[in-house]
């Protein structure tokens, strides 16, 4: 979700579109793939749907009513936008692979860490403010609970978190983890690359049946395989013959869609708020893995347009800020002002992506080089 990166980060985002490595390309210029700048801006808009008009619960203080009251028919559509996040994970494995390949463990952690943490920070510290105003009818987080929520690492230490969304972050920052250790300190290649995600997917999968906490926060089975498959989808995009790259996405995405049917699908229901069919949870996560895939083998070439780096930009803050401060926005709108609910939400969207934008502007563009050149420290003479 995130200014002029070469980098896409998890549920977030680097701002420019990534660039084939070079010796993936030999000497021809490098072609940008700006098409996945555009695809994280349309899964940051399915999610943000999904949190406005998809779901009860907090947003229907804002609305004064489910949004099922505010949109009889959308809101089923809406309910479909949280499976944004899937595709989100499988962008992020594709992302992640393409910059760490050929690059030193040091760096390519300052890189995250400039990446992620001026934005989040800044985000934390606005919602934090916003919910402490007393016409804001929501609960804030107690003093200490927000300075945690500063490292990140809230949600392993069970402390409330400020940015609902913040927990697919903690889902990125394990990747990270993970893929730094196995493949980014001993260098990154193809053999090292397949040998991690098929002695991850296992794991993961022997993980989901032992029930144990600690393997499942490390392994994450009912994600793993949605990053391993943005994983080999980047191998496709080195080379679109590799037969055991195939071979990873295929199983990923079979694996994929069992856990995104095992966590939103129910019987029909009418005292549910929506119902969601398997063959369209299946579907949606089948666009992750399509939609992934076009870019990586070529075939949105042609979308090569300058707004979608732009789009690319504002994905990482608009996605930190557009769940809590939305809700305060669409309750001003349509409780206040009396806005038609379609109105609204068009509005705050548009507000969402405005504040985003200076936050890329006024805290990524300044203050990420400057925590980059922090981390990375003096060279040495």
């Amino acid at each position: 979700m995130t200014a002029a990166s070469t980098e896409l980060p998890k549920l977030s985002p680097g701002v420019g579109a990534p660039r084939t490595p070079p010796e993936a390309r030999g000497n021809r210029p490098a072609p940008r793939l700006r098409a996945l700048d555009g695809l994280r801006l349309i899964c940051a808009l399915m999610v943000a749907a999904y949190h406005y008009g998809g779901r009860d619960g907090e947003v229907a203080r804002a609305w004064g009513a489910s949004p099922r009251v505010q949109f009889p028919t959308a809101h089923s559509w809406f309910a479909f936008g949280c499976l944004g996040v899937q595709t989100f994970f499988v962008i992020s494995g594709f992302v992640i692979c393409m910059s760490g390949w050929g690059r030193p463990l040091k760096s390519f952690v300052v890189s995250r860490a400039a990446r992620l943490l001026p934005a989040y920070w800044a985000a934390v510290i606005l919602v934090a403010a916003v919910f402490a105003l007393p016409w804001v009818p929501y609960k804030g987080t107690t003093f200490s609970d927000f300075l945690v929520n500063l490292t990140m690492l809230q949600t392993p230490l069970g402390v409330n978190r400020v940015l609902g969304v913040c927990w697919t972050l903690w889902a990125e920052v394990r990747f990270y983890a993970l893929f730094a250790l196995c493949v980014v300190l001993p260098g990154a290649n193809r053999r090292r690359i397949l040998l991690f995600c098929g002695g991850w997917t296992l794991a993961a999968s022997i993980s989901a049946t032992a029930h144990q906490p600690f393997l499942d926060a490390v392994l994450m089975p009912q994600y793993a395989s949605l990053f391993i498959g943005g994983i080999g989808l980047y191998l496709l995009h080195r080379n679109r013959r590799d037969a055991a790259a195939w071979l990873i996405v295929v199983f990923s995405w079979l694996i994929s869609q069992h856990y995104a049917v095992a966590g939103l699908w129910h019987p029909a229901n009418p005292h549910f708020f929506s119902y969601r069919p398997q063959y369209a949870i299946i579907l949606a996560v089948t666009f992750g893995f399509v939609a992934v895939g076009a870019v990586a083998l070529g075939a949105f070439g042609w979308a090569n347009w300058r707004w979608l780096t732009v789009a690319g930009a504002l994905t990482y803050p608009f996605y930190l800020v557009h769940e809590h401060l939305g809700w305060v926005v669409l309750g001003v709108l349509h409780r206040r002002l009396g806005l038609p609910s379609y109105a609204t939400v068009a509005l705050t969207v548009a507000a969402m992506l405005l504040l985003a934008w200076v936050l890329y502007r006024f805290v990524e563009q300044r203050l990420a080089p400057v925590l980059k050149r922090l981390l990375t420290g003096p060279k040495s003479p």
